[in-house]
């Protein structure tokens, strides 16, 4: 059992708890992600680490109560332990891979939308460990739904937060905040890393593709499972069939196929949509499948 010591609302519907799990705080990376099971009778729940301290053995999740597995995790108060909390799996952030003088050469950009403020912090905080000041652009639709605003200032090196009503910081997109800051402030980057809503991340790659900065995005909202056995990650980078919880969760930008993604997503919510997916899947071509992920139960190493 994995006992819950800090339970927090951060906003309506968001929640920040901190679990006491060892093994998985000593062995976490920024990028990674936990698998979260309430009781024996519940539903398996991926979500991105947002912190981890090693020396307490505990770790950080923020979840938004979108469905009734959310919504059960949200009842659960401090004392009280989750049955299972596995990880930490997928990918580490790149950078965990990088020298440190390569980095520290880099000027990086991070843009996180909403809940993707989450996962976006462990990143700059690890930066910021090794002495690198990152810039950060939080979006989110109002004043009251902004999470981690002054988590992340006491580790970026500035941070600009947008709201689409204008009730805070600057008035408009994350893609509008990222051109005034590049054409009208004179900054450059070399790296852009966006995580939130898969439409915002279609957006800022969009965006940033002119520029021709190399950007990153996390494809962790299309995770259902967490190991590759439902397929409901499934994505295409470049030519290539990638799972997310596999293979990803961080991607090339530039080359996923947002437009695919989101019909994926859209459609995986219903009972026939997946049907269809399955059906679809069912026809590709054995060359369709390079990546070597999945377990075998969707097809994705067929």
């Amino acid at each position: 059992m994995f006992k819950i010591v800090k339970k927090e609302l951060l906003v309506p519907n968001i929640y920040l708890m901190d679990i006491e799990a060892p093994r998985v705080a000593k062995s976490a990376q920024p990028g990674q992600f936990v698998i979260v099971k309430s009781d024996e009778r519940g539903e398996r729940v991926p979500l991105t680490i947002c912190d981890y301290d090693q020396e307490k053995g505990t770790v950080t999740i923020v979840f938004q109560t979108v469905g009734n597995s959310t919504k059960e995790m949200a009842n659960y108060e401090q004392g009280e332990a989750f049955q299972d909390f596995v990880g930490p799996l997928g990918r580490p952030s790149e950078f965990v891979h990088e020298s440190l003088e390569e980095l520290k050469n880099k000027k990086i950009l991070f843009i996180s939308g909403g809940v993707g403020a989450a996962p976006v912090y462990p990143q700059v905080k690890w930066l910021h460990e090794k002495g690198i000041k990152v810039d950060v652009i939080m979006g989110t639709r109002t004043k009251e739904l902004l999470i981690l605003e002054d988590k992340m200032k006491a580790v970026a090196g500035n941070v600009y937060v947008t709201t689409d009503d204008g009730s805070y910081g600057f008035k408009g997109l994350v893609t509008e905040k990222f051109k005034e800051l590049v054409e009208k402030e004179g900054k450059k980057y070399d790296v852009v890393v966006a995580i939130g809503p898969i439409i915002m991340m279609k957006f800022v790659t969009l965006t940033t593709k002119p520029y021709g900065i190399k950007t990153i995005v996390s494809m962790n909202p299309l995770m259902v499972d967490g190991t590759g056995m439902c397929g409901a990650c499934r994505v295409t980078v470049g030519e290539e069939t990638k799972f997310a919880c596999v293979d990803g969760p961080e991607f090339d930008g530039h080359l996923v196929k947002f437009d695919e993604a989101i019909r994926r997503q859209s459609m995986f919510k219903s009972e026939e949509g997946r049907k269809q997916i399955k059906k679809e899947e069912s026809n590709l071509e054995p060359h369709h499948h390079k990546n070597g992920g999945g377990c075998g139960c969707c097809g994705g190493n067929k």
